[in-house]
């Protein structure tokens, strides 16, 4: 099954230009190296009403399975993914961000500093990822072997009951 991606990086200094963006990229290019398609790439501010719109567009334009964005998931006033994701989701998936946390708790302390959340709007699967490249894609590493199933099941296929 081939999914399909977006990623948003959440990032005051990189939607300025101020700051490259390295995290957004490391993503795409793991994922590219999995071979699943990046469809959508977008820098935004730390703006919970600017993702919170854009979570809503893209999920509900069905052409993406998997929204991942990139930052804001800490402790800073203007972090703002997991609040902006919470508003909306309509079911949580808490047992990807528990696992993201404890496999990343392995490497750092600091993992228990994410505030990061995953959910589902639709049949859209939406994870908060830290802003770092390397933090980034290692928490997607730690998901990336069940996503191809939680896809799965969000459509209602049939096969999803042959992984078990």
């Amino acid at each position: 099954m081939t999914m399909r991606f977006g990623i948003i990086t959440l990032s005051d200094r990189s939607s300025r230009g101020e700051r490259e963006d390295v995290s957004g990229p490391a993503l795409a290019s793991f994922l590219q190296a999995e071979n699943c398609p990046v469809l959508k790439q977008l820098i935004l501010p730390d703006d919970e009403s600017a993702l919170r719109q854009t979570l809503i567009d893209w999920s509900d334009a069905d052409d993406l399975d998997v929204i991942l964005t990139t930052g804001s998931t800490g402790f800073a006033p203007r972090d703002i993914a997991p609040e902006a994701t919470r508003s909306v989701i309509q079911k949580e998936a808490p047992g990807l961000a528990e696992v993201m946390r404890a496999e990343s708790l392995k490497k750092t302390k600091h993992a228990m500093l994410s505030r990061a959340i995953a959910g589902i709007r639709g049949r859209t699967l939406i994870v908060n990822l830290p802003g770092s490249p390397k933090g980034a894609v290692e928490n997607l590493q730690f998901i990336f072997p069940v996503l191809p199933h939680a896809v799965q099941l969000l459509y209602d296929d049939p096969d999803s009951e042959a992984s078990h």
